[in-house]
């Protein structure tokens, strides 16, 4: 099968992404889904095997996707659906994690849950501290709010 000029593309339907194809067959313009990506668009190494692996003909400019992709997210809007979403998640985030005790740990009966949990906590503290220094060393508005509470807090 030889499929004719392609361009790949990334589509939102319903709260799902999905890498789709437009393809010309016959004279007509036929889409091929290529991969679906989650509620948050994101290409990863995964989704490049897999569309390679399923769709070894179809060749893609996986860079220009992934920065097409990066480009797209407007955090500089506190409106967009991005920075809502974002902010949803962590609030959730900090409340499930707030409500967590080590006594619930201990009450576990797979160590290895615990441990894995344990894991997952360290790797987050990890890439918290990273953003934070991210954000915080940024001229942008970030930068500013983390200086700003910064001072607040010395004041106090």
């Amino acid at each position: 099968m030889v499929w004719g000029d392609v361009m790949a593309f990334v589509r939102r339907k319903g709260n799902s992404y999905y890498l789709v194809h437009n393809v010309r067959r016959g004279g007509k313009v036929k889409q091929l889904h290529l991969a679906r990506l989650g509620e948050r668009a994101k290409i990863t190494d995964t989704v490049v095997r897999a569309v390679s692996k399923k769709h070894p003909f179809v060749d893609l400019n996986w860079r220009a996707l992934r920065d097409h992709l990066n480009q797209q997210i407007n955090l500089a809007d506190p409106n967009s659906r991005e920075v809502q979403k974002l902010i949803a998640t962590l609030r959730a985030l900090h409340l499930d994690l707030a409500d967590l005790f080590p006594p619930a740990l201990q009450i576990s009966e797979s160590p290895a849950v615990a441990k894995e949990l344990l894991v997952h906590l360290r790797l987050l503290q990890s890439t918290i501290q990273v953003k934070l220094e991210q954000f915080g060393l940024g001229s942008g508005r970030l930068g500013a709010a983390s200086l700003h509470t910064r001072d607040a807090r010395r004041r106090s």
